[in-house]
């Protein structure tokens, strides 16, 4: 699972996982910024709906006694909605906000109970583990950690919350490798991989027929894409791991929802 911001990252992660197999992951806030596009823009144009908050409480859950606020609700909700409205651009249909409201809250509470599970095992994450995966996160998106901390600032957020958005979903990657790791690609999982990917760029060059033969030709061989196939497979992993722990810890949470 690729660097994200923090709960947002994970929120929308276990939301899309919903309890079984591996996300599908969604364009996000940086990579937007990292194509010197404006997310909020961006699904303005796709879609005349604007995120509808009304009625939201001021705590929209409580998760063993701590509570989720209806702003850490709408950071992740809007964030979340300006994505997919990208998406109602080419699908024409529009963004089902009670669906969407109430994954983002049960994410949340996902998040949370990790977090609370993390301190309970006594993991935390330094200030150079923070550092670390901010600089990760912003070569990701081709920039530097400056230039990603002031376009997320240009976006919302602070530097000092995407510090500790940063530092939360850290901390979580430790309490999931505590929990199932460590994550590794075998042989066969990679080959798995491979063609896969081999399969899904013959078929949109079947799609493409005057590029499809010069296309084809393209796929580099495994050895030249085995790093990046690592990082998939192994992501895949860690997203799952992710998932079957939140559930399991939610089965035993004091849980209260009051969206």
């Amino acid at each position: 699972m690729g660097i994200a911001i923090g709960a947002a990252g994970i929120a929308f992660a276990l939301g899309a996982c919903g309890g079984s197999g591996a996300p599908e992951e969604a364009p996000d806030a940086q990579d937007s910024a990292a194509q010197g596009e404006d997310p909020a823009a961006g699904g303005e144009e796709a879609s005349a709906q604007d995120p509808d908050l009304e009625g939201v409480p001021d705590v929209v859950a409580e998760v063993n006694g701590t509570e989720i606020t209806k702003d850490e609700f709408t950071g992740v909700y809007e964030s979340q909605f300006q994505q997919m409205a990208m998406q109602s651009q080419q699908t024409g249909q529009e963004v089902d906000q009670d669906q969407l409201k109430n994954d983002t809250v049960e994410s949340l509470i996902g998040v949370e109970l990790l977090e609370q599970e993390a301190s309970d095992r006594g993991i935390e994450v330094s200030d150079a583990d923070v550092e670390d995966a901010l600089a990760e996160t912003a070569e990701t998106n081709q920039m530097s950690p400056e230039d990603f901390l002031a376009a997320m600032e240009e976006q919302g957020m602070p530097e000092d919350e995407v510090r500790t958005q940063v530092a939360s979903q850290e901390t979580v990657a430790k309490l999931v490798e505590d929990e199932a790791g460590p994550f590794e690609a075998s042989d066969d999982e990679l080959q798995e991989a491979y063609d896969q990917a081999k399969s899904q760029q013959e078929q949109m060059s079947a799609q493409q027929p005057q590029e499809g033969e010069q296309a084809a030709q393209e796929m580099p061989p495994l050895e030249d894409v085995k790093p990046q196939l690592e990082e998939q497979v192994t992501g895949q992993k860690e997203a799952e791991a992710t998932d079957s722990l939140a559930t399991e810890l939610r089965e035993e949470a004091d849980v209260t929802v009051h969206l």
